[in-house]
């Protein structure tokens, strides 16, 4: 019986993690918007009968899954453009939003580069600079020019959605303003560690916040710098074995 009672014990002191595929809805006045975590980057984004993919790459699975209105691609590496898995979530009239060093590769796409504001069926798409301030391969380079990939602030009716893409916690991103539901990324080398992510998020004060892009890396620190900040912290299992 003391055993029972202590795994239990166990069980709820750990952060509460949604399955990879559980769905998350948020009303809106448009209707409600279900985003849906797949893998890593890679989400699913259903509001008003139209489908949206962002970062559609391996090793998420599509299987079943809509055919996408619209693809939102953030950078040029295999983790967010992954050409065989966009031909596989496309059909026609699937429409590429991307950023011009994507567009060399995704030829389809139409580009949309930082701070270009788009709109497309209800929804505008914003483009946010997602790059590094220190870390890179080698002193005087960085995995993420300045520049060169986006973030995304979504919004649909009234409610504003911001997909982080790769990125450490720059001037842009804490500059944000009225932010619903924040993505943000946190692995390490290549953006940043959950205890700068946590500082970044701080600054712009979303009043949801969900860790994507966190391969490896440890989301209590993340939770913890948040607490007694009003920011709810919402746990989602982006890597289902």
């Amino acid at each position: 019986m003391k055993v029972a009672l202590l795994a239990v014990c166990c069980l709820l002191a750990l952060p509460l993690a949604h399955s990879a595929t559980a769905p998350q809805v948020f009303q809106t006045s448009a209707g409600p918007v279900t985003i849906t975590p797949l893998n890593h980057a890679s989400t699913l984004i259903e509001a008003g009968g139209k489908v949206i993919y962002l970062d559609p790459a391996k090793p998420a699975k599509f299987a079943g899954r809509p055919k996408a209105d619209l693809i939102l691609i953030t950078d040029i590496h295999g983790d967010h453009m992954d050409p065989d898995s966009i031909t596989e979530v496309s059909k026609p009239g699937t429409e590429i939003l991307a950023p011009p060093a994507v567009v060399k590769t995704v030829t389809q796409a139409k580009p949309i580069a930082n701070g270009e504001t788009k709109s497309w069926q209800g929804w505008t798409i914003e483009a946010i600079p997602a790059y590094n301030l220190t870390r890179g391969p080698a002193p005087g380079k960085l995995f993420h020019d300045k520049g060169r990939g986006n973030g995304y602030v979504l919004t649909y009716g009234g409610k504003r959605f911001y997909f982080s893409g790769d990125t450490e916690g720059v001037p842009e991103m804490r500059a944000l303003k009225n932010i619903d539901v924040a993505f943000v990324c946190m692995n390490l080398p290549y953006t940043m560690p959950p205890d700068e992510a946590a500082v970044a998020v701080k600054a712009f004060h979303p009043k949801i916040v969900i860790p994507y892009h966190y391969r490896g890396s440890d989301l209590a620190v993340f939770q913890k710098g948040l607490e007694g900040t009003g920011i709810e912290v919402r746990l989602l299992d982006w890597y289902p074995q």
